[in-house]
């Protein structure tokens, strides 16, 4: 009797010991599995995932992942092709429109010289109007092609954030004044100090207070806090939540007549996000505030 319960007890053991071997062999391929997904998703490789356990289930597991893997890098390249061909067509629609409206604006300027009746002279400075908007826009779409060639490696320097946003609002003093605006501005005395660039963080205050004078009822509260959280708020009950938050989309403009691009926003976003940083809109009590953040790249 002890010789069969010694044997049932060693074949049980060494039932244990095989599982637990195969659980092991099993958790190893696993964590394979799922570094190797990780490291797939972040680089473009043609390497597939490859698992030294021979359990079938796992080895089938890893197949699988790899064919999807496969459609993915095909619907990659595909969107990377897309996306660079529509920057190649903006740039060459801006630059082909550039042309022509330089050539336009010169001949205004020569008939603007010639004797003419005053139906000429209406009509002219109708053209002129035109011409100079739509000058205005194809430097906008231009500016914006420019932008999205640009890797997010663009030079970078250590700025006081309030500096930049302080300029930025004396530069506007002209436009906000005539639309009524007078800001409430909120800063803290000590320089919130980041590494990003300037021009680029220039360019992004500015079609924010763009936005502002579009769209504010009349006031505009800018604060700027210690941990660099940058808020434009301001009432905007012409505004609803479905065009707030497509605000930051290309191409997208309130505005019934096209008088603008609707890049602004979407530049800014671009802007942003090239030096790590985060832009959001939102839409509450006919307020609309947008905020930018940077983080400390010393935290």
């Amino acid at each position: 009797m002890e010789l069969w319960l010694w044997a049932i007890i060693g074949i049980m053991a060494l039932v244990i010991i095989t599982l637990l071997i195969k659980i092991y062999f099993l958790q190893k391929a696993a964590k394979e599995i799922a570094n190797a997904f990780a490291d797939r998703l972040k680089t473009d490789t043609n390497i597939l995932i490859d698992i030294s356990c021979n359990d079938r289930y796992m080895r089938n597991l890893a197949n699988t992942i790899n064919r999807e893997f496969r459609k993915l890098r095909v619907q990659r390249h595909r969107f990377q092709y897309g996306n660079q061909e529509l920057k190649t067509a903006i740039a060459n629609i801006s630059h082909d429109l550039r042309t022509p409206l330089t050539a336009v604006c010169g001949y205004l300027d020569l008939l603007e010289q010639e004797e003419k009746s005053e139906n000429a002279k209406r009509y002219i400075e109708v053209i002129r109007n035109r011409s100079e908007m739509l000058m205005q826009l194809t430097e906008e779409l231009f500016g914006y092609s420019v932008i999205i060639s640009k890797d997010s490696n663009t030079v970078k320097e250590t700025v006081s954030i309030n500096g930049i946003l302080e300029e930025s609002i004396a530069s506007y003093y002209t436009a906000l004044n005539e639309r009524g605006i007078t800001p409430k501005i909120q800063m803290p005395k000590n320089n919130v100090i980041r590494t990003l660039n300037r021009s680029s963080l220039a360019r992004v205050f500015s079609n924010i207070l763009n936005n502002a004078i579009k769209y504010s009822d009349g006031d505009l509260d800018i604060t700027l806090s210690d941990t660099c959280n940058i808020t434009f708020t301001n009432t905007a009950s012409g505004l609803n939540e479905v065009q707030v938050g497509k605000l930051f989309d290309r191409f997208y403009t309130v505005e019934a007549a096209r008088k603008s691009t609707g890049l602004g926003l979407a530049i800014a976003r671009t802007l942003i996000e090239q030096m790590n940083g985060t832009i959001s809109a939102k839409y509450f009590e006919n307020r609309l505030c947008i905020s930018i953040s940077f983080p400390d790249a010393k935290a």
